[in-house]
């Protein structure tokens, strides 16, 4: 990846905020963490990795014309070991990725006025949809990056759910340049550990929930907690609010202690002393009706949304643009509007006798279990599940993931999900073996044919949850990556079984 320099005005490692190991103040021409796609004059950044170090790549590099290297100690040994004579300046620095996120905040210079990032394991990316919509509604140019890209008053593609801190910066430059004045960022475990969005000016900051996932990145449970703690501990100055869903015990400890570090804190959740409290949810087929204290004033909003997870997502939105300065009554006026992001409890078909089928990006254990009992109110029926893993991530959550499915659904479907270089049926055994009654439990590992058997069980009342792809528009197969979309085989199923195929 490299700084778009496109109008941007060439700065030197000083404007950086950087320092040579030599003396050197010539312009760059760019930042590159890519020595591929290094251009004469550019800076390139030799950041550690989990299996090599950027700085092997140093040599390639500076045969494209690099005119400085940053890294670290290990990277420039590395380059003094490789290398007969080092011609470019160097840049040493104990966290070459922390650096990397301030050059490219300096480098780049523009962001939208108001920007808020959301972390936890699940939610981010609703709750960034919910505030851009909020935004939105209030008349901002608003927009949320994150799982399905920048959306909103600007539009790109995304790769991560956190891009890198160039990209990142770049990206917020664009933006902020088009007129987006407002801005909800995802902030991943991964992004956050890796110092991604370190030169991000924000107002305010989320967390959403903490459960298991990730396990097969963070070496354990507290390493990813602390992974996500890091955008309060590092990124918030005292005036700026944290959002936290006190209903999770983790994150009622986490506002503890910072209440106690004087920062800022706006709590929400079902619990009395939050300060948006859920007083009650009533639910109805097509959403719930939300009752909710704010300043000691009882406030009625009719959700379209199903699901009780998102009435907790849509207050940590309104919570968020409430800190980022909107007036509340006009913040709560909008919340009726709202509308599901693509794969989060989404309504993909119904059957002519009634039956719905919806599509949800759960893929941990405890979002399955939530989206499941989330539905289960608004259904009158059995609940069926189809469920699966991905392959190359966290194991451990496998048979978690079974028991979560076997112990909310009447009955489940185990299939593929992104098998990746793994044996997919050894993914699903893992899967089966978290399940306590297997009698419950049919196991079909074409996803397609799965979803079909399924929506072709559902009777008058039932419903059907298709978990764990979401949004996704392909199936990863080894090294393919193969068309396949949750909501498109529902739909196609629903047809071909109530005559609509011809």
């Amino acid at each position: 990846m490299s700084s778009d320099a496109e109008g941007v005005a060439l700065k030197s490692l000083a404007e950086l905020g950087l320092t040579a190991l030599r003396p050197f103040s010539k312009p760059l021409s760019g930042l590159f963490i890519d020595s591929r796609l290094l251009q004469e004059g550019g800076l390139f950044i030799a950041l550690p990795g989990t299996q090599s170090h950027g700085a092997e790549f140093a040599a390639q590099a500076i045969e494209h014309g690099a005119a400085a290297v940053l890294t670290d100690q290990d990277g420039h040994a590395l380059m003094r070991q490789s290398l007969a004579e080092i011609s470019v300046a160097m840049v040493v620095v104990e966290d070459p990725a922390a650096a990397l996120a301030s050059a490219a905040a300096l480098w780049f210079e523009a962001q939208p006025e108001k920007i808020v990032a959301v972390t936890g394991t699940n939610g981010k990316t609703s709750v960034t949809h919910f505030c851009r919509q909020i935004w939105t509604e209030l008349e901002y140019q608003a927009i949320n990056l994150g799982t399905n890209g920048v959306q909103g008053a600007f539009t790109a593609p995304l790769s991560y759910t956190t891009p890198d801190a160039l990209l990142l910066q770049s990206l917020l430059a664009k933006a902020a340049l088009a007129g987006v004045t407002h801005a909800a960022i995802e902030a991943s475990s991964h992004g956050l550990q890796q110092r991604r969005l370190d030169g991000v000016k924000l107002c305010a900051a989320g967390f959403t929930n903490f459960t298991q996932d990730h396990l097969d990145y963070h070496k354990d449970f507290e390493d990813y907690f602390r992974a996500k703690t890091g955008l309060f501990d590092r990124l918030l100055l005292q005036d700026q609010p944290a959002v936290l869903n006190i209903d999770d015990p983790k994150l009622a400890e986490l506002a503890a202690r910072l209440e106690q570090s004087n920062q800022a804190i706006i709590t929400i959740g079902h619990r009395p002393e939050a300060d948006i409290c859920i007083d009650n949810l009533r639910f109805t087929a097509t959403g719930q009706e939300m009752r909710f204290t704010y300043e000691d004033m009882p406030r009625l909003v009719n959700l379209p949304l199903r699901g009780k997870f998102q009435a907790e997502n849509v207050l940590m939105a309104a919570a968020l643009v409430i800190a980022a300065g909107a007036k509340p009554a006009a913040v709560f006026e909008t919340l009726e509007h709202l509308t599901t992001v693509r794969g989060r409890m989404e309504l993909a078909a119904q059957r002519e006798n009634g039956a719905l089928v919806f599509v949800d990006y759960a893929h941990t254990p405890d979002a399955l279990e939530k989206a499941i009992a989330a539905l289960r109110p608004h259904v009158l029926g059995r609940l069926v599940a189809v469920i699966g893993a991905g392959g190359d991530r966290d194991p451990f959550k496998r048979p978690l993931m079974g028991a979560a499915a076997a112990g909310a659904a009447d009955f489940v479907f185990v299939t593929d999900d992104n098998p990746r270089s793994e044996d997919p049926s050894e993914i699903r055994k893992m899967v089966i073996s978290g399940m306590s009654e297997p009698a419950q439990v049919k196991e079909v590992g074409d996803r397609a044919e799965a979803i079909l058997r399924a929506v072709d069980m559902l009777k008058p009342g039932d419903a059907l949850l298709i978990a764990g792809k979401g949004h996704e528009t392909g199936q990863v197969i080894g090294d393919d990556i193969l068309p396949f979309d949750d909501v498109e085989q529902a739909s196609l199923a629903v047809a071909a079984l109530d005559g609509g195929l011809v």
